[in-house]
C-alpha cells in the first residue's frame, strides 16, 4: 500500500478529489494529509469525495507547518476535529494521525481523551525511539500505523506487536530555481513498489514530486517546471523535469507554461502515455487556444500522474 504524504492545500485537495473519481475499481492508496491553512473550505470539498470514492486517509491532527505550527497539540486536534465534525463522523473511513517529536505521553493522552483506535504516528528526526514513554506510545494498543525514516531497529523490536510498519522517503530531488531543473537529466524516482514487502514494511510513503519542506506560496516564478513520473522497462519509477527556456525573468508565465507543456507532451506522444493526467495537459496545451491552468493547476495535475501511476503499479502486482 502506498501512503502519500501531503500538504492540505487547495491544489493537493483537488488532486485527491480528482483521484478518488477516476481510480477505476482498484485502490491502493492512503493518502496521508497534513493541514496547513486554518480555513477548511477545500478540505470539506475534498474529503467527502475521498470517503464516497472508497479511498481511505489519515489525517494529520497536529500538523507542524503553516497556520497551526505554533499551537499546542491539544488545540490543533481539537479544533480541526470541531471544523470537520460532520466530514469526521465514521471512524472507519479515515485514520487519526500524530505527529511524533518529544511529545510521546501528550499525545497518549490525547488518543485516549478523544477514544481513538488504529491511529498513525509519523515519526521525525526529533523521535527518540529508545525513549520509555516512545514505547509506551507505540506499543499501546491504540497504535495500529508507524510511518518512519528506514529505521532497523525500531523495525525489529516492533516485529511481532501486530504494527503497520511504513517507510517515508523523501524522493524528490530539490533544486534552489525551477531553472535549475532545465538541465537536469532524466533520473531514478523510486522503486519502493516493488521491494517494500520484502524489506519488512507493510506500506511505502513519500511526497509525491512536492519538495518536503513546506513552504508558502511566493511571488511568479523566473521559469516553468513541469515534474513527471513513469514508469521504466524493469517497472522502476523515474522522473523528468520539463521546463521552460526563457527564464530571464518573471513576465509571460502563460508563455513559459507553453514551452514546458510542449516538451512534456512530446514526451508524452513518443512513450504513449495515456491516463487522465496526461490527457488534461494535452488539452491545456493543444485544445486550449494558448489556454493557461495556472502553476497550481500544473502541480495538481503532476501530483494526479504520481498517483495514478503508483495504483496502476501496485494493482499489477
Amino acid at each position: 500500500m502506498y501512503y502519500p504524504y501531503l500538504r492540505g492545500r487547495q491544489f493537493e485537495l483537488i488532486a485527491l478529489r480528482e483521484y478518488a473519481l477516476q481510480r477505476g475499481n482498484k485502490n491502493n492508496i492512503v493518502p496521508i494529509i497534513e493541514p496547513v491553512k486554518s480555513t477548511f473550505n477545500s478540505m470539506k470539498l475534498a474529503l467527502p469525495k475521498l470517503i464516497d470514492g472508497d479511498v481511505k486517509f489519515a489525517l494529520i491532527l497536529n500538523p507542524q507547518v503553516g497556520d497551526f505550527s505554533e499551537t499546542h497539540d491539544s488545540e490543533k486536534a481539537l479544533y480541526i476535529k470541531s471544523e470537520l465534525k460532520d466530514e469526521l463522523t465514521d471512524l472507519s473511513k479515515w485514520i487519526p494521525a500524530f505527529v511524533i517529536n518529544n511529545n510521546y505521553t501528550n499525545i497518549l493522552k490525547l488518543i485516549e481523551d478523544f477514544g481513538f483506535d488504529h491511529v498513525m504516528i509519523i515519526c521525525t528526526e526529533f523521535t527518540d525511539t529508545s525513549e520509555k514513554h516512545f514505547d509506551d506510545l507505540a506499543l499501546s494498543s491504540y497504535v495500529k500505523y508507524i510511518v518512519t525514516k528506514e529505521n532497523k531497529t525500531l523495525k525489529r523490536r516492533l516485529r511481532g506487536f501486530g504494527k503497520k510498519i511504513i517507510r517515508l522517503d523523501d524522493k524528490f530531488n530539490t533544486q534552489k530555481r525551477n531553472s535549475d531543473y532545465l538541465v537536469m537529466p532524466e533520473e531514478k524516482f523510486s522503486d519502493e513498489h516493488m521491494f517494500y514487502i520484502e524489506e519488512g514494511y507493510n506500506g511505502f510513503s513519500d511526497f509525491t514530486v512536492l519538495v518536503s519542506d513546506f513552504t508558502e506560496g511566493g511571488a511568479a516564478p523566473f521559469a516553468v517546471a513541469i515534474h513527471w513520473t513513469y514508469q521504466k522497462a524493469n517497472s522502476e519509477v523515474w522522473i523528468r523535469h520539463f521546463t521552460s527556456k526563457t527564464n530571464d525573468d518573471r513576465s509571460n508565465i502563460q508563455g513559459k507554461f507553453a514551452e514546458a507543456a510542449e516538451k512534456a507532451v512530446a514526451f508524452f506522444d513518443k512513450m504513449d502515455i495515456h491516463n487522465c493526467a496526461s490527457e488534461e495537459l494535452r488539452k491545456y496545451y493543444k485544445d486550449g487556444d494558448g489556454t493557461y491552468p495556472g502553476l497550481g493547476m500544473t502541480k495538481k495535475i503532476s501530483i494526479k500522474n504520481h498517483l495514478e501511476l503508483i495504483n496502476g503499479l501496485l494493482t499489477e502486482e
